[in-house]
């Protein structure tokens, strides 16, 4: 496990080499941004508040592994992170969430990553509670029945009570199912369970929802209004797998929850801005062009340090690191509004890819194309071999089809694996095996289609 506190901005470039080709400037920056921030947790209070994320501009292609570079960082730091295509928010007559919902998807985000981690340390003890849940429902009599508590108890008439010899006949029931449990020897009996319906029944305010405008109707009214619940028959099995999560959020504490995973966000929190340059004006006045200078006002506070409302509490943006990125090939940076501009001091340009990137990107990534289809064709006993020249040759094809045709970078070898590997997928397991893969093969699939213009427009 790695020690993201103890890595060096050149260790963090190393791990982004294991999935991300090339780029090196961009990598170079995004591990020097990540480093500052550890450095800043170690300055005293006064200081810390001083020293502000320097956030990122990246301008290049699609395809070139911007949001690779951006998804990877977060993945290694274990920081919140959400992607956002801020073109929505240019839209005519766009009505919907405002860009301070890009804030509480992020502080979503945090939470169910913190709440995963939090149950993983309560599983065990939520796994005997299911056990009991289950059992309950087995042997209901074994379950001494208690007048309902809390403030619908008033207008309730107290349960009778189970006579004591039957509870102890029940008793003696629920130890023998317990060990018919423990050796799964009843999994595909069914039981009747109770749990929360989930089904939304907030009303919509002005088209938006309660959470989008950080109000918590359960917190507002605390526990007088109670929980909507539904009863529902499964086989014992699936009810482990529904219940293990009610009971495990019944063991966390739910308040340290909250602040860990608001500070989390606030301090760690990276939001990607993609399709940057799409909200870059053109010099006329009218028209749906002018709701994009817009969007950089709305986005403005946010990016330069603002206290959001959450459903969770307010959530302050000054320390989370915003990269922005879009191709601006019909614009450039200096073109975004200064104050934008300023908000974005480090500018990085991603190149092109090439043949050579093209070739490298199929087998080094540890998530390489190669890795995953002959994984995927191993499932059907199918043995998938890839040779040097079928290699260069499915680069080739990809790279000159992005040159003809709009280049859509690393993707488009998706788009020629997918027909390269099309008959074999088609025909497993029937196919025999192994499979070679070389330049003939390849040339056999894919050439005639990238030869031909008007099926290449469609197919690659």
């Amino acid at each position: 496990m790695l020690n993201i506190d103890e890595l060096t901005p050149k260790e963090i470039v190393d791990e982004l080499d294991k999935y991300i080709i090339g780029q090196e400037e961009a990598k170079k920056s995004v591990a020097i941004a990540l480093r500052n921030r550890i450095r800043r947790m170690k300055l005293s209070e006064d200081m810390q508040r001083d020293v502000m994320p320097k956030n990122i501009l990246m301008a290049g292609p699609t395809g070139v592994g911007k949001t690779e570079i951006a998804r990877r960082l977060a993945q290694l730091s274990g920081a919140p992170f959400i992607k956002v295509e801020v073109t929505r928010y240019t839209e005519v007559g766009y009505v919907g969430k405002s860009v301070e919902s890009i804030i509480r998807d992020l502080v979503e985000e945090s939470i169910n990553t913190v709440k995963s981690e939090m149950t993983v340390t309560v599983e065990k003890e939520a796994q005997k509670a299911v056990e009991e849940r289950i059992l309950d429902a087995l042997v209901p009599d074994s379950v001494r029945k208690q007048p309902a508590g809390g403030i619908m108890s008033f207008f309730q008439n107290p349960q009778q009570q189970v006579p004591p010899e039957t509870h102890r006949v029940a008793m003696s029931k629920r130890e023998e199912m317990r060990e018919r449990l423990k050796n799964n020897e009843i999994e595909d009996f069914e039981i009747e369970i109770e749990v929360e319906d989930t089904t939304p029944s907030m009303p919509m305010i002005g088209g938006m929802s309660p959470e989008d405008l950080g109000i918590d109707i359960q917190d507002m009214f605390g526990g007088m209004i109670p929980k909507k619940m539904k009863k529902k028959r499964v086989k014992i099995k699936d009810a482990r797998k529904l219940l293990l999560p009610i009971e495990s959020e019944k063991l966390i504490d739910k308040d340290r929850m909250i602040q860990d995973a608001i500070d989390r966000a606030q301090y760690k929190g990276i939001v990607f801005l993609d399709e940057f340059d799409k909200i870059v004006g053109s010099n006329s006045r009218s028209g749906p062009d002018v709701s994009r200078e817009g969007v950089q006002r709305d986005l403005l506070p946010i990016v330069e340090g603002t206290t959001v409302s959450t459903k969770y509490g307010p959530v302050k943006t000054d320390y989370i690191l915003f990269i922005a990125a879009g191709a601006f090939h019909m614009s450039k940076p200096s073109d975004l509004i200064p104050e934008i501009q300023g908000r974005f001091p480090i500018r990085v340009e991603l190149s092109a890819l090439t043949q050579k990137d093209f070739e490298r990107i199929l087998i080094e990534p540890k998530n390489s194309l190669i890795y995953q289809y002959k994984a995927l064709l191993a499932t059907e006993g199918i043995d998938v071999n890839f040779t040097d020249d079928g290699l260069s040759e499915i680069a080739r094809i990809a790279y000159e089809v992005n040159e003809k045709k709009d280049n859509i970078g690393a993707r488009r070898l998706y788009t020629v694996m997918e027909k390269v590997m099309e008959e074999v997928s088609y025909n497993a397991p029937k196919v025999e095996s192994p499979v070679v893969v070389d330049k003939d093969y390849v040339i056999n699939r894919v050439e005639e289609i990238a030869k031909d213009e008007d099926l290449s427009s469609y197919i690659l």
